[in-house]
């Protein structure tokens, strides 16, 4: 439990592959309450806290400058205070307890989306956390939001090893959720797939790492037809 703990600090400062699952057609879920499942967590983290005291000052200072200006956000100490509509408050505690331990890290708000981004660190992983902004409800996703040119909905994509997962979904925001246009996967390889949106209704993954052996290169591009995502696969020299 210590060495866990010890690894998820250093994980506070390094943003990996993004990982998880897709979230789609979802209208969010309340913050989750931070609570030991029984004394045992508390004494490991107890036990490990008196040895090695977690010092976020360096990491909430960086936080800062990314909601100083926004009279919406603020922090104390492992609380995130997020003010959503209706005069509501979105409350999100870091939680040191158990195997699924997680820190909340501020990213930015998005206005074309209607929703506060946040980044969730797990252990081993992340998602980025939608806090929307009409509900106060927060909808996890594995990978950061890449908005098309005319902001009519965004993309993610998620080439993950570690995790097993490559993940690519083509989502549109509600205000009050998300909706899928397209949920799929990606050949990712042994690499990572660069999105880039081509126009609107067009969009391509770029994977120089593909195959079992990561010695294939492939672009996937796809296009909005009517109603429908359609994928075209070309092999890169």
């Amino acid at each position: 439990m210590p060495g866990r703990l010890i690894c998820l600090i250093a994980l506070m400062f390094t943003f990996g592959a993004a990982s998880g699952t897709a979230c789609a057609d979802d209208i969010g879920k309340p913050p989750p309450v931070c609570r030991p499942k029984n004394w045992n967590e508390v004494e490991s983290w107890r036990d490990w806290a008196s040895h090695t005291p977690v010092d976020n000052t360096a990491k909430w200072a960086e936080e800062k400058q990314r909601w100083v200006n926004n009279r919406d956000v603020w922090r104390w100490l492992d609380k995130l205070f997020i003010a959503v509509e209706g005069g509501k408050v979105v409350t999100l505690t870091d939680c040191p307890f158990g195997d699924e331990m997680y820190v909340y890290l501020y990213d930015h708000y998005d206005e074309a989306g209607g929703f506060h981004l946040v980044q969730t660190l797990f252990y081993e992983d992340h998602l980025y956390t939608l806090v929307m902004r009409k509900t106060g409800r927060l909808i996890d996703l594995p990978g950061r939001p890449i908005w098309s040119p005319d902001k009519a909905r965004f993309a993610y994509g998620v080439c993950d090893l570690l995790n097993g997962k490559d993940n690519l979904a083509i989502l549109r925001s509600t205000g009050e959720g998300v909706k899928a246009e397209l949920e799929t996967t990606i050949p990712c390889g042994l690499g990572d797939c660069q999105l880039a949106w081509e126009s609107p209704t067009a969009l391509t993954a770029t994977c120089l790492k593909s195959g079992d052996q990561g010695n294939e290169r492939k672009r996937v591009r796809y296009a909005r037809q009517a109603d429908k995502w359609v994928a075209t696969t070309t092999a890169l020299k």
